[in-house]
């Protein structure tokens, strides 16, 4: 009998350290690392300080007819500023998640101003009609400034401030020009585009993916969905190590890491997790933040926007005991670098920088 009892007890310990039993996912990690209202208030000088400077300017326009050829302003009368289209953009949206997060920041006033002399409902009008200029227009800023633009509607459509429904609304006719201009790309999409920089499609889903399921846009959310499942899902053993190459801003892996874990249910992503990035589940998961060797430069510097973009891809992740703390590194590795006088890092490194803070805590 003593002995059958024993036999019962190992039995019932051994199951019990099954391996099929869940693990824990997550080792407990407070971030060290806080978004405090000083450090809002520096992030904010960047953004402030450029969305309505003209140049100097990066135009990604083509010249089709001798009337094409307009000033940015004249284009782009809301997204003139910051360098580019696109930076102009991400530039409202760090303007917005500051004033939505902190609303005793300093400069609160002056930035509202500036967000509403730019995001008026004559110069939406005039943004869209850039995009019937000629058929090479069409796809201007296809897919990273597109995602951007829907970023910044979903945090102007989740804030609760009197003036935000009024330039929410403002941006209604881009954000439906997008959603339409998404679901008739992706299905013509054969093939993922798996770059570091803008054209990476992973990075163009997960930010549009975010503002059809807020707004409430069914079609669009469909539509990426199924695109992911399609270039994504039997992707395995994907070659971190490769990375980064010298210009990248995002991760080519965890973008897609990043995207899966918001199309797939939970059991579904850890699987499919595990024979993507199979390593990323060890206690021995490393990964060197990137360095940027010359800030002045406009494609070096998109290192330091890597160390965000990996920050944010990073932060609460799943069956990932060390993500916090690599993504805290990574975070504080080029935090206190991207106010350093060039513009070719602070016009647009201030929104990468706090996307990352706001994905701490999701």
């Amino acid at each position: 009998m003593i002995r059958l009892i024993i036999l019962i007890s190992v039995a019932i310990v051994v199951s019990c350290q099954s391996p099929r039993d869940p693990q824990p996912l997550h080792e407990e990690h407070t971030s060290s690392i806080e978004l405090t209202l000083d450090e809002a208030n520096r992030l904010l000088e960047l953004p402030l300080n450029c969305i309505q400077t003209q140049w100097p300017y990066k135009s990604g326009i083509v010249l089709a007819r001798p009337e094409d050829n307009a000033l940015p302003k004249e284009h782009h009368p809301a997204f003139y500023g910051c360098f580019d289209w696109h930076s102009a953009v991400h530039g409202h949206w760090s303007i917005v998640y500051l004033l939505k997060r902190f609303p005793e920041i300093g400069a609160f006033d002056d930035a509202l101003v500036k967000l509403k002399e730019n995001i008026t409902p004559e110069n939406i009008q005039k943004e869209v009609a850039y995009f019937s200029l000629n058929k090479e227009s069409k796809s201007f800023e296809r897919t990273y400034g597109w995602a951007w633009l829907l970023k910044l509607s979903e945090e102007l459509y989740t804030w609760d401030h009197p003036d935000a429904k009024a330039l929410y609304n403002h941006l209604i006719p881009l954000n439906d020009y997008i959603s339409t201009a998404y679901q008739s790309y992706l299905p013509k999409l054969v093939y993922p585009i798996r770059v570091g920089e803008h054209s990476n499609t992973a990075f163009g889903l997960s930010f549009a993916l975010d503002y059809a399921r807020t707004i409430g846009d069914n079609a669009l959310e469909t539509s990426i969905v199924n695109a992911a499942l399609r270039f994504y899902k039997s992707d395995r053993d994907c070659p971190i190590t490769w990375e980064p190459s010298g210009y990248d801003f995002l991760s080519p892996c965890l973008q897609e890491v990043d995207i899966m874990k918001k199309v797939l249910q939970k059991d579904d992503f850890r699987r499919w997790l595990d024979g993507f990035l199979p390593n990323l589940s060890s206690e021995e998961f490393v990964l060197t933040p990137a360095e940027v060797s010359d800030r002045s430069d406009g494609k070096l510097v998109h290192l330091d926007g890597l160390n965000f973009s990996r920050a944010w891809c990073l932060y609460n992740l799943d069956k990932c005991i060390n993500c916090n703390r690599v993504a805290d590194q990574h975070l504080q590795f080029s935090l206190d670098k991207i106010v350093d006088g060039d513009y070719a890092g602070q016009h647009w490194l201030a929104s990468f920088a706090l996307y990352a803070f706001s994905c701490q805590d999701q």
